[in-house]
Formats: C-alpha cells, sequence, structure tokens
C-alpha cells in the first residue's frame, strides 16, 4: 500500500513551520487558558447519551461462516465497542480477543483521530494490522517492531478555506478544529474533545483556512441537530466528502474520502476477498463503510438511514451487539 497524498500537500510536515508559531504564541499567552478550560460537548459528557435509545430486535440474514476463511472485520469504536461513556465491556473485548485469535482481520475504523484510535488498538490487543481514522482520512500500520508501535501508511489532506467560508457563514456561532497529516489539531473557540486523542491548539478560522487537512470538524452548542442539518445543507459544500453526527456535529473530509474508501485499500494490500469483509457500525460517517462490506451490520441503536444500508441488524451498543456478531465469525 501507498501513501497517498493529494489536493495540497507532498510532505506531511509542511505546517512544522506554522506549529512552531502557534508553539510560540499559545504557551506563552493561551495554552494554560486552555488547559483550564477544556470543553466537551454536552453530548460527551458523563451521564448524558448521544445514542437513541435502542428499539429494535435483532435482524438476521442468510449470511453463513465459510470455514477456514479469514474476515475483514470493520469495527467502529463510539456506539460499537464503547459505549457513550467510552466504556468497553468485558464481553465485547473477550469476543474480540477471540475473533483476532481465530485469525480474522480486525480493523478498527473510527472517526477518532490517531491518538485517540490507538488506545482502543491497545485496549483489544491488537498489536499488528491496520486501523482506519478521522473517517478514513488516515490509514495506520499497527507493528509492534516500529518505534512508536505504528506507522501512518495513508494521510489524505484537503483545503479547508472554501468550506470555512462557507460554514462559517452558515453557522456563525459554531466551533471548528481541523486535524493535520502529522496528527496535530487546532481549533477555534477553545473547542476540545476526546475523540481528538490530544489538546488542541488554539488559533482562528484565517488560520484554519492555510492549513492542508484531513478532517475539519464543525460543532454548534447553539443549534438542535434539526437545525444544524438544514445550515449545512444550505451552505451547500463542494468539493469534499462530510457526514453529520448525532447531534449539531459535522465531519468535513477530502472529496471521495470514507472509512470505505480506506477500507478498500486495506482489503486490497491484505488480499481479502471482497465476499469475506465484516463491518459493524452505527453512525452516519458508517453508511458507506455498512454498503461496502458483503456482511453490513447496523447496531440496534443506529438510526433508520444507517439500518437500511446495512444487511443485519444487531443488539444495541448496551447489549453487546458488537460482541454478538463478532462471536458468530468463530
Amino acid at each position: 500500500m501507498t501513501t497517498q497524498k493529494n489536493t495540497g500537500s507532498d510532505d506531511r510536515f509542511e505546517n512544522a513551520d506554522l506549529l512552531e508559531e502557534f508553539d510560540g504564541e499559545y504557551s506563552a499567552d493561551r495554552t494554560g487558558e486552555y488547559d483550564d478550560a477544556v470543553e466537551t460537548p454536552e453530548f460527551l459528557q458523563p451521564g448524558t447519551s448521544p445514542f437513541p435509545e435502542p428499539d429494535r430486535d435483532p435482524v438476521g440474514s442468510d449470511w453463513e461462516l465459510e470455514k477456514g476463511v479469514k474476515y475483514l472485520v470493520a469495527l467502529d469504536v463510539d456506539g460499537t465497542l464503547v459505549d457513550h461513556d467510552g466504556a468497553m465491556s468485558d464481553e465485547v473485548k473477550e469476543a474480540a480477543l477471540a475473533a483476532a485469535a481465530a485469525g480474522h482481520h480486525l480493523v478498527i475504523s473510527t472517526g477518532r483521530s490517531r491518538g485517540a484510535t490507538l488506545p482502543v488498538c491497545e485496549q483489544l490487543g491488537l498489536e499488528s494490522g491496520f486501523a482506519v481514522c478521522s473517517n478514513g482520512g488516515v490509514t495506520l500500520q499497527l507493528d509492534p517492531s516500529l518505534p512508536d508501535y505504528h506507522r501512518v501508511i495513508d494521510a489524505v489532506t484537503f483545503n479547508p478555506g472554501a468550506a470555512l467560508d462557507a460554514l462559517k457563514d452558515a453557522l456563525p456561532t459554531a466551533k471548528f478544529a481541523l486535524e493535520t497529516a502529522d496528527g496535530h489539531f487546532f481549533a477555534t473557540e477553545r473547542f476540545q474533545d476526546r475523540s481528538f486523542g490530544i489538546q488542541a491548539i488554539g488559533t482562528d478560522i484565517p488560520q484554519l483556512a492555510d492549513l492542508d487537512a484531513v478532517r475539519l470538524v464543525v460543532y454548534s452548542s447553539e443549534e438542535t441537530p434539526e437545525d444544524f442539518a438544514r445550515a449545512i445543507d444550505a451552505a451547500g459544500l463542494h468539493g469534499v466528502a462530510y457526514s453529520v453526527g448525532w447531534t449539531a456535529w459535522l465531519d468535513v473530509a477530502a472529496a471521495g474520502v470514507s472509512k470505505a474508501s480506506a477500507l478498500e485499500q486495506v482489503r486490497r494490500y491484505l488480499h481479502v476477498d471482497p465476499a469475506h469483509t465484516v463491518a459493524i457500525g452505527d453512525g452516519r460517517n458508517d453508511v458507506e463503510m455498512l454498503d461496502w462490506a458483503a456482511r453490513g451490520v447496523a447496531m440496534g441503536q443506529a438510526p433508520d438511514e444507517v439500518v437500511a444500508v446495512a444487511r443485519e441488524v444487531t443488539t444495541s451498543v448496551y447489549e453487546d451487539g458488537a460482541a454478538r456478531i463478532l462471536r458468530s465469525l468463530i
């Protein structure tokens, strides 16, 4: 697999000078302020759930396990492997370990950044293989022989300037964060989220527009999810891929980039037959992935448009729905 570099950069670390500039400016004046005022959106606070109450019974299919086949199993994280508090049940962990021990290729596939994805890989004991981060913007190879136990093998960047112009007008009170290919985050208005994996560096929209991004995040605490979605539609984004989350949250990536596009590259690298692919997810950013997999499984709490593209529906994250599917592979 080769590293894909598109839309604006042949050097993954071309933002190093700008990062040094930010470090100098904010370490003295604003980093402490950001440390003291880390803002996690309300829907990620302990005791509140971003997921609807599960109300679906499992729906099976005619899928059958082929003996001796090593499947590629793509696993979403939030709402699939872990609940809204970020906790993974023993049942899910044990089922994942058993599936990996059976020789299947478990690939974490998440909207989280690299820094927030690696702890999940570690928790599952995945020392080798691949992980898809940032909704397909970054692909990692896991290898215990490497100094950091992983390396970036693909990072797809885009310039966010046009999207920022459209979104700041459509959502004047929104907060913005941007992830660069080298794993740094830059954010406005003290916007911080645990999916970033690291502390975001404070900046403003004009400076964000000068960076090349693997992911642009937009969040508003002022709009309802419905109003937020309408504003996004009205913004008329062009030349980028995007998905709206459970609440007033938007992820923007380079055109054509999704979990599915990254997983397809992993599948080809591993020489897995397309018929031997499984994916489990619950969010709108999982739609392409579930459609891509031969066995796409929606979690029990997934919204209707996610269930519509799935081949099966398992129980909810609260009832260890991912474990139920992982056990079926053993």
